[in-house]
């Protein structure tokens, strides 16, 4: 074996503020309290539930300006998502099983309807 999974990492202009989004959307907390960390350092978010992955939330200079080349799935409701702040990018159709949403940096993830 050369490697192991460990943790999903996401890029963000503003990672305190996604950090808060996601955890929102899904369900998850900090992993750590606001505060006790710099806020330039990356924010870890759980699923209190222990079910899901490890995610970091890392600081970056910059918006996003392609496509993801990697992403993440999930199960939902796309209209709660557009109400939490999510854009729709694609509906489910033509072949395709998911749709496609955005978060608010425009990062790309597919919402599967159950």
């Amino acid at each position: 074996m050369t490697a192991k999974f460990k943790d999903l990492a996401l890029d963000a202009l503003d990672h305190q503020a996604l950090a808060d989004w996601w955890c929102s959307a899904m369900g998850y907390v900090r992993r750590s309290p606001p505060g006790e960390r710099s806020p330039d350092w990356p924010v870890a978010i759980v699923d209190p539930a222990g079910e899901g992955p490890l995610i970091w939330l890392n600081p970056v200079p910059e918006r996003k300006t392609v496509k993801n080349r990697m992403h993440l799935d999930v199960w939902g409701d796309p209209e709660e998502l557009r109400a939490a702040g999510a854009r729709m990018v694609a509906q489910r159709g033509e072949g395709r099983e998911w749709h496609v949403m955005a978060d608010p940096e425009g990062n790309e993830f597919c919402v599967f309807e159950r």
